[in-house]
């Protein structure tokens, strides 16, 4: 980064901007029958309705913040998942 946005970011920086938050990465989602969800046991495959290479949606509870892709990280823990950014949601917008 370089020093103009270091110092931006300093300068707009409470005490409310070194809180961590949460943020859920949607990947995507199932709609078995009840019937089928029942019958769920430990090695069973629940298929979703996304592609690996699909697009991944961010969200702070329910409030969409972004879009991304997912990677296996380099060099950290062997088959660590990241998120890399695509498009970041305006939050100043109302939802």
């Amino acid at each position: 980064m370089d020093d103009q946005a270091d110092a931006a970011r300093s300068e707009s920086a409470t005490p409310f901007t070194s809180v961590p938050i949460e943020i859920t990465v949607s990947v995507g989602r199932a709609r078995p029958l009840v019937r089928d969800l029942l019958k769920l046991a430990e090695g069973s495959v629940l298929t979703l309705d996304k592609r690996l290479e699909d697009p991944v949606e961010l969200y702070v509870g329910d409030r969409l913040i972004g879009i991304g892709a997912l990677e296996v990280l380099e060099g950290g823990e062997n088959g660590q998942l990241a998120v890399r950014l695509t498009e970041v949601i305006d939050l100043k917008k109302p939802s």
